[in-house]
């Protein structure tokens, strides 16, 4: 990544505000492993006035990367906030869960997982079997908000 790295730094000199570029050059770093330098650049884009689809991917590289440098509560917000702007991204929900099981809250992960299979998939063999697995996510996240709510959590066979 340094020759990217090399080829954006003139371009982020020219334009040290522009919010694509600060996205851009977060995600050199990024990848090429430097996560505390991409942050404050992820932070910058995020500050710099970043939409859209640039929007959605620098929350969720912003969100990993806070998780993966061992910022997990910082991450958990960020993905919520995330979500909130982008409530129908799969992609955002599956990271999301990954943080929230990074952060210890394996019972939300695992309830959110469930959901994004009963929103997201479609499938014959599945479809059937979708009141069942959402009732599971529900019941799943009952046990982490604490309340210990039963139900139907069957297959329906």
């Amino acid at each position: 990544m340094q020759p990217t790295i090399e080829a954006l730094l003139p371009i982020h000199a020219a334009h040290p505000d522009d919010p694509r570029v600060l996205y851009e050059l977060g995600g050199a770093y990024d990848t090429a492993g430097d996560e505390q330098t991409a942050r404050g650049y992820y932070e910058r884009a995020l500050c710099a006035g970043l939409s859209g689809d640039l929007l959605r991917r620098c929350y969720l590289q912003y969100g990993s990367t806070l998780q993966n440098v061992g910022d997990c509560a910082r991450s958990v917000d960020v993905f919520a906030r995330a979500r909130g702007d982008f409530p129908d991204s799969p992609s955002l929900a599956v990271f999301e869960a990954i943080t929230l099981h990074a952060a210890g809250h394996s019972e939300k992960a695992i309830a959110s997982l469930l959901e994004i299979v009963a929103d997201g998939l479609t499938s014959p063999d599945l479809e059937r079997y979708k009141p069942a697995i959402r009732a599971n996510a529900r019941h799943i996240r009952s046990l982490a908000a604490g309340d210990g709510a039963t139900g139907r959590r069957g297959t329906g066979d």
